[in-house]
């Protein structure tokens, strides 16, 4: 363990996701488990440039566990992307006497606190805290299991209404840039047709699809949609064209949006988010730094944030082949 450490600062940044409170909760218990000294910064980096510090001991974060959101809160902050903000906020963490940092958040998070790291050489260890799933170096990110049981748990309410009015429905899910929550929601709700970014359906083969889906006797429908999907421009254009080919169709659209966000995260993230903020605590105390904490076969795992942030997650192909049968 290294002794240097004896007051680290935890913050959440970017877009919030369920579990970030289970790991807030864990960091802030290993560091008084380990009678190291614990600070929680409000409102990412601007709370960092403001001096937003807060002192955390293990029964400040009693009951947190099981709530959505971030109780630490989270807020863009343009002033950090200049060498004066980031200057600001090393010299904030110094007169709090911080040092070391944990961050929860996603690639843009992990960016600031990897250019912090390099510019100051001040210790930084990342908790991949983002429903999309997108980060590399973890098959898991905190808040994808409990976004994937809100969205299956929403498209079996859409699909009870779309079997009693033989609808077709559009759903659309997060995933700017992975098919991640639509493929695996899609397979596990039943969905007729899955529309992901890494593979381009197209608007034929759609029509196609929809038309077996009907002939075989299905008197409704669900598409699942990821909101990065190239097959049209976006999925009120999707809905256009079917009803423009295909007028046998009743056509709906829902957009989940932020509700996949929300929520008490699941048993599996909070078990997730708890054996995380172990090991970033553990990390830093081990004289690490710039790394990301992942998981990899059921193994806590530790990957260099700049390969974290450049690198790109695969969709399982696997999955790909079982919902193409499913949807016989």
């Amino acid at each position: 363990m290294n002794s240097n450490i004896k007051k680290i600062a935890v913050f959440t940044s970017g877009g919030d996701s369920p579990g970030m409170n289970a790991a807030i909760r864990s960091v802030v218990r290993t560091c008084a488990y380990l009678k190291i000294d614990c600070v929680g910064i409000y409102r990412g980096f601007q709370g960092m440039i403001e001096g937003d510090f807060k002192p955390m001991d293990a029964r400040s974060v009693n009951n947190i566990i099981n709530k959505g959101g971030t109780v630490l809160k989270s807020a863009r902050c343009e002033d950090f992307r200049t060498p004066e903000g980031r200057k600001k906020a090393h010299e904030q963490l110094l007169a709090e006497k911080i040092d070391a940092l944990v961050v929860i958040g996603g690639d843009g998070s992990f960016t600031g606190a990897m250019i912090f790291n390099k510019e100051f050489d001040f210790p930084v260890i990342g908790i991949p805290g983002t429903i999309d799933n997108d980060i590399f170096g973890t098959t898991f990110t905190l808040g994808f299991d409990t976004a994937l049981n809100t969205v299956v748990e929403a498209i079996d309410k859409i699909r009870d209404t779309a079997s009693s009015h033989n609808r077709l429905f559009f759903v659309e899910v997060m995933g700017r840039d992975v098919g991640h929550i639509a493929l695996n929601a899609g397979v596990g709700a039943g969905a007729e047709v899955i529309l992901i970014p890494e593979e381009n359906l197209g608007l034929e083969r759609l029509l196609d699809s929809l038309k077996r889906s009907k002939k075989s006797g299905k008197s409704s429908s669900i598409v699942i949609v990821a909101e990065g999907d190239k097959s049209g421009k976006n999925v009120f254009e999707l809905k256009e064209y079917v009803e423009e080919h295909l007028p046998i169709y009743d056509v709906r659209v829902s957009v989940l949006g932020h509700m996949q966000r929300g929520g008490s995260p699941s048993c599996y993230d909070r078990v997730l988010a708890s054996r995380m903020g172990v090991k970033a605590v553990e990390a830093l105390l081990d004289g690490k730094s710039n790394l990301m904490v992942g998981i990899a076969d059921n193994t806590i795992t530790l990957t260099p944030i700049e390969q974290a942030i450049k690198g790109h997650t695969k969709i399982d192909k696997e999955l790909i082949r079982v919902s193409e049968i499913m949807s016989t």
